[in-house]
Order: structure tokens, then sequence, then C-alpha cells
């Protein structure tokens, strides 16, 4: 990166760990390296599952103490997964620890939204799918587990909401990750007074919503004092981690492509400019989510690498591509269904129930760490595949598959995805949520035009290309 480009610092929480990276664009190239990664892991409480937030917001001052030290910086931006969420007091004190998505107090909480409102109104309302991980469930959980919770509660924000509250002093939301709480309307593009109404949720503690690229106030003093930021800009990128990526997929054309945001979890989709909210999306579980600029991201959730990443921390971490040669010459089984609420939860027992969802499909157990691990692809690449075959149905010939993200790596699963799908795959960059909030920063201080991201990451990232298979 030259000395003279602006830097920029690129905050992405993942569900896994996170990272800050220091980068900016000179002459059509964007250049960054990442300077601090860290774990993510939740952490159980009695029955529930949580965020470490404090720890994470220590780590993300460490990291930001080290891009300080690369010399001034211009802007902060901040990315997460979607869904999770604070709610803070009048004095923006947390009211309660923040909920992992993961934690198993939304059971059964899909069947009691739907007594209160019926599933097709409230897709009516959000275009959002039905998971229990979303912020809906999560709230209607909360409310009754605590009846008084919302009458204490003045402020709601999201994850990455907080942490640009916690540098700045500005509380806002951003649509990406507004779209994807089941709250919040994508046709005209604001809360859902709708959906707050029939659940009891005070439209009074929603944050106001601004588009991805706004500047939202300089570092507060007392944080740049610390991490060494004086004069930084707090800049709102897409916040929702698979909007950032989707603004960096190097597509050449403005339809027939797919993406799969392919990471903790896979994100499978296409970029359209109007929500597809109709009946067959519905009936499909399609999800409607805000992208850069006004498009809607009209795509679906899969299980993505969870599984498989489970099973490497039960099996000791193991050199992960002597695993992949392993899996790559290892016996041909059944895929199963990687979607399985039997596999929804972390924990060391992955592996086993990993066998016995198997012998439950298919009557028989895969053996050994390189069995299970292509087992897991080949289930993920036909879930996948089959994602991006029903989005095509409904919103057009699908002839490119962009697969960005930690996915794009493992050879096996691209070339997989491309047997399974028809279409040819390009993967990469790897990097591409760190790459679009990187963009979207330098784009909101003037130095890039939107219209040029996609040309810029084309000239900045080698991309590899996969073709199905003959015979």
């Amino acid at each position: 990166m030259s000395a003279e480009a602006p830097r920029h610092a690129a905050i992405d929480l993942g569900a896994s760990g996170g990272r800050v990276a220091l980068g900016g664009v000179a002459e059509g190239r964007l250049d960054f390296e990442v300077l601090h990664r860290f774990p993510n892991r939740p952490v159980p409480v009695g029955r529930h599952l949580y965020w470490n937030v404090l720890e994470l917001w220590r780590e993300i001052l460490a990291g930001l103490k080290l891009a300080s030290a690369r010399g001034r910086i211009a802007s902060i931006g901040v990315t997460t997964w979607g869904v999770d969420y604070a709610l803070l007091d009048d004095d923006t004190l947390p009211i309660d620890l923040v909920h992992s998505y993961r934690d198993r107090r939304t059971d059964g909480m899909l069947e009691e939204i739907e007594r209160v409102m019926p599933r097709a109104e409230i897709y009516r309302h959000t275009g959002v799918q039905f998971l229990t991980i979303n912020t809906l469930p999560q709230l209607v959980a909360a409310g009754r587990k605590a009846p008084g919770l919302f009458g204490r509660a003045a402020h709601f924000l999201m994850l990455p909401d907080l942490i640009h509250y916690w540098l700045c002093g500005r509380m806002a939301g951003e649509h990406s990750n507004a779209s994807t709480t089941q709250l919040y309307d994508p046709r005209v593009r604001a809360w859902s007074a709708a959906i707050l109404d029939a659940f009891g949720i005070p439209v009074r503690i929603m944050p106001e919503l601004v588009e991805a690229g706004t500047v939202l106030g300089e570092v507060l003093p007392e944080v740049a004092g610390e991490a060494g930021l004086e004069g930084a800009l707090v800049v709102a990128p897409a916040t929702h981690d698979t909007a950032s990526a989707i603004a960096a997929v190097p597509a050449e054309d403005e339809g027939g492509w797919a993406y799969v945001s392919s990471g903790t979890w896979a994100l499978a989709g296409v970029e359209v400019a109007e929500p597809v909210i109709t009946k067959a999306a519905c009936a499909e579980n399609f999800t409607n989510e805000q992208g850069v600029g006004g498009t809607t991201r009209f795509l679906k959730n899969s299980a993505g690498l969870f599984v498989l990443q489970e099973c490497c921390r039960a099996w000791g971490e193991p050199d992960f591509a002597a695993l992949l040669a392993a899996a790559g010459a290892a016996p041909e089984r059944p895929a199963i269904d990687i979607n399985d609420r039997l596999l929804a939860s972390p924990g060391a027992d992955m592996p086993e129930r990993v066998r016995e969802l198997c012998r439950r499909m298919t009557g028989s157990a895969p053996e050994g760490e390189a069995e299970i691990t292509r087992l897991l692809l080949r289930s993920l690449a036909a879930d996948t595949a089959s994602i991006i075959g029903r989005v095509g149905a409904l919103a057009g010939r699908i002839e490119r598959v962009h697969v960005v993200g930690g996915g794009s790596r493992i050879d096996l699963l691209n070339q997989w995805l491309a047997d399974t799908s028809g279409a040819e795959v390009v993967a990469g960059p790897v990097e591409a949520t760190t790459s679009g909030n990187l963009l979207l920063q330098a784009a909101a201080l003037g130095l890039i035009e939107r219209r040029d991201f996609r040309a810029i990451i084309r000239n900045s990232v080698p991309l590899r290309s996969f073709r199905p298979s003959r015979g």
C-alpha cells in the first residue's frame, strides 16, 4: 500500500474469530494487511450461551493500536454477523449479556411467534426466512423470560452498532444488519411498525437507520488516546458481514451470477434491485436482506463450515491441508442434511453427532477424520447447489457462481459445487468482508466511486475458476 494513500482500519467480527486489518486503495488496487486475529467463542453460563463482548472490545483496541502504530488512520468501520443484539438502559449500560444466536432459548419460538401473527403475514412485512436464530424469536424469548425487559430498555443496538457507539458515541443502525432481524420492512427500508407493535417491542428503542458508507463521527477522545486514533472517523460500512462481502464480489456483468459467502455459515443467493416477497419465496424460506446502494440480497442460509470447524476443534486442530488431501482420497458416502438441528450447537461431541446423523439417514457411519471431512464438504456442496438452483428458478438463470470467504480456498468444495450446480465457480477473494468494508470506507471519504468496487477487486485479487467435470 502506498505510504501516501489514506489508511482505513477494518474490524470484522465473525462467529468463530475476529480480525483487524489496515488497508487502502491506490492506483485502482486495494491492498491491506490483517494485523490482528483473535478467536471468538461463545461462553456457556448455566443453560445459556453468550458472546464475550468486552473481550472482543479489548481485542479490537489491541488491533487498532497496531494499526495506528503504522501511521495516521483516516477511518474505522465494523462488520459482524447478523441477528445478535444488545439492549441498553437509560444510562446506556447493557441490561443483559449479549446472547449467542446458538443459545437454545429460542427453541419453540417460531411456533410462538406464529401464534401471534401468521407466517405469511410476517413474511409479507419482512421478507425474512424463518430461523430460530433471528432477532425476532430471540426478543420474544427474552421478553417471555423477563416480562419487564422492554420497559427497562432504552436502546436496541445490533452488535456492530454497539461497537460503533463505543468508538464514536453515536447510536445508529445500518440497513444491511437491520434487515437480518425480522423486525425490518425491506420495501420501505425502515423498522416494521406492524411487527414491533404485534410483538410488544417498543419502537422508541430502535435506532435511526443510516446507509452503508455513512460517516458516523470522529473517534471519542478517550478511545483516540487509548489507541492512538486522533482525528480518525468512524464509518458504517455495510455492517452485516455478508453485505460487505457481496460488495466485493468481482463480477463482470450485471446479471446471470450468484454468490456464496462461504464461512462459518454459507449464504447463497443473488443480488436483485427489489425484494422478492412472494408466496413462492416464502414457501422456499428465502430471505431478503439489504445490500449496498439500495440493492437486495435474495438468499438462503446453510450451515456452512461450522460443523467441520467444530469437528476440527474436537480433533485437536489437525493440519487442514493434510486433512483435505486425505479427504480427497476417502471413500464416498451419501450426503447428509448438514442443517439438521442435531448439528446446530457447538461442542466437542460434534464428530459423534455427525456419525449419529449418518446412521439415522443412511444406516451406517463414516470412520476417521478424512471420511467425515469428505462427507461434510460433499454435503455442503450439495446443499449449496440446491439453494442456487432454487434461487435461480425464482430470480433468473445462473451461469456463474462467485464463492467468497474462507470456503473459497477449499478446492474440493469449489469443484464439487461446480459439478453439482452445473455452473462455473469463481473463487475469491478470501477476505471479502474486509475488502468490502475497506472499499466502503474509501468511498465514504470520497476517494473512490462505488461503481468501481468490482473492477478494483478484479485488479487486486487472484481468482480461480472451477468448471463442471464431464462424465
